[in-house]
């Protein structure tokens, strides 16, 4: 016997065969859920260090998603703050009701005093917490998640079960910023984000690192990677970048590293140049370090792993921008100590196309502002912030080329604390020495051997940039597919 039921205007026909064959159906709204299928459990593990300005925002982000972690456990460590104290107001049961649905969270804070493993001895002890869950949701003590990242990332990790984690987009928020420099930083941390995003969703969105700031993980997957490689956690102290580690190891288990197409969230950013230093160069050595074979820990090293490709591409091209514009401001003051400059408009070629490709990056960004459209077009900005970026660059080798015991973790830790010594000026010592001792090298050649040599060092360094230029023409002229980032 058949009835029919309307809903919404939309009818549905159930047969008693049907009934007896796939069981009992609920009707809402038009669609239809079978009563035996059962959601997946989240575990949310939020690591905590001296997070008392942002962990409450982070905590009510994520009770107000419209897929709500089933329990979120709040790891303070190593904190000398009200962290726990701001969070444990949250504590407790809480209910939410997102249309027809009624989701129920617990929240947990637990402050596990000093780890000497500090944010991986954080999500470890997570881990354990929420291992009987079918996923581990990974969010930084000042990460805020957009209201559906939770849910976007849930879908898509379930679209495919060889997926073993996938990252959100991050971007950063201008009002974290109190005053123009700040905003000024956040500007190229954004431009930084969005290159970084764009370049991982346009390579089959595989993700060369599941960061630490909002990242979904198959528990499974986790569990293999402890088991495999016979750790106490699935994340491990023998690496500056515990995520980046962990991602190498998720694709040697089988498993596929993502990022989402969907899934946004704003990260709390560096608005001091040594707090950005210090994050910048604990990132930057974590890479050079798993680039080489061999170096800390267990690790092995993989130089030619397909997630470590574009590290060695973002190095070399960095290595290629210090070439270029040393080399131009140097060549131009030797040309113009013996008359022999002549202006070339070819020169502006460089400039023109980065202003297009970080005009095309500002653009890309799902909340861009007038900010990051001025960011791209007035071109100083975002050559100061290269700069910087080179800075970093320069001080990530010269730390890994020392061989010198280096605490990044604890470094960066005093340098948010505004803690941190001057160490972010190195860059312009080594620089100053050694653009003085090719000066003063320069004052002792005759007039013929520095003609010769400007004779070959131009065209060199022309072909240096006409390369770079064609890099960054493949990146503009590239198609985006609709992502947003």
């Amino acid at each position: 016997m058949e009835k029919t039921v309307e809903v919404e205007d939309v009818e549905v026909v159930l047969a008693d065969a049907d009934e007896r064959t796939f069981g009992q159906v609920e009707l809402f709204a038009g669609a239809y859920v079978p009563e035996h299928e059962t959601q997946p459990r989240i575990g949310c593990v939020v690591p905590a260090y001296n997070e008392e300005s942002s962990i409450q925002a982070v905590v009510e982000a994520l009770l107000g998603q419209t897929r709500v972690p089933d329990v979120i456990h709040v790891i303070v460590n190593n904190s000398s703050d009200d962290t726990f104290w701001v969070a444990r107001e949250l504590a407790g049961r809480h209910e939410r009701r997102y249309r027809d649905e009624v989701m129920a969270c617990d929240v947990h804070v637990h402050d596990v005093g000093k780890l000497p493993e500090r944010k991986v001895g954080a999500l470890n002890i997570g881990f354990k917490l929420v291992e009987d869950c079918d996923y581990f949701l990974g969010v930084d003590g000042d990460t805020v998640l957009d209201r559906n990242a939770v849910a976007n990332l849930l879908s898509e990790a379930r679209s495919d079960p060889r997926i073993g984690g996938i990252s959100a987009i991050y971007s950063i928020d201008y009002d974290e910023g109190a005053n123009g420099a700040e905003r000024f930083l956040i500007a190229g941390q954004r431009q930084q984000f969005a290159s970084f995003n764009m370049q991982n969703l346009l390579r089959g969105r595989n993700m060369a690192v599941l960061g630490g700031q909002c990242s979904i993980f198959s528990v499974e997957a986790l569990r293999t990677v402890r088991d495999e490689y016979r750790q106490r956690g699935p994340w491990v102290s023998d690496s500056e970048v515990e995520d980046s580690l962990l991602s190498l190891q998720l694709k040697r288990c089988g498993f596929s590293t993502k990022i989402s197409a969907s899934a946004r969230a704003d990260v709390g950013p560096m608005v001091t140049l040594k707090s950005l230093d210090a994050q910048q160069v604990k990132w930057n050595y974590g890479a050079i370090d798993l680039m080489w074979p061999g170096q800390r820990g267990d690790t092995s090293g993989q130089p030619f792993h397909p997630n470590l490709r574009l590290r060695w591409l973002e190095n070399w091209s960095m290595l290629f921008n210090l070439a270029v514009r040393i080399g131009f401001v140097l060549l131009l003051a030797a040309s113009m100590t013996i008359g022999a400059f002549v202006f070339s408009p070819w020169w502006l070629l460089p400039p023109c196309v980065a202003i297009l490709l970080n005009l095309r990056t500002a653009l890309s960004m799902h909340d861009r502002s007038a900010k990051d459209v001025l960011f791209a077009l007035l071109f100083v900005p975002g050559e100061l912030y290269m700069w910087l970026k080179l800075g970093h660059f320069i001080r990530s080798w010269a730390k890994f080329l020392s061989r010198q015991e280096v605490d990044n973790w604890g470094a960066q830790a005093a340098a948010e604390r505004g803690k941190a010594n001057n160490a972010y000026l190195q860059p312009v010592l080594y620089l100053a020495v050694f653009i003085g001792l090719l000066a003063l090298t320069w004052t002792q050649l005759p007039l013929l051997v520095k003609e010769i040599a400007l004779w070959f060092a131009w065209p060199t360094l022309a072909v240096l940039a006409g390369m770079q230029t064609l890099g960054m023409v493949f990146k503009l002229l590239r198609r985006q597919r609709g992502y947003r980032v």
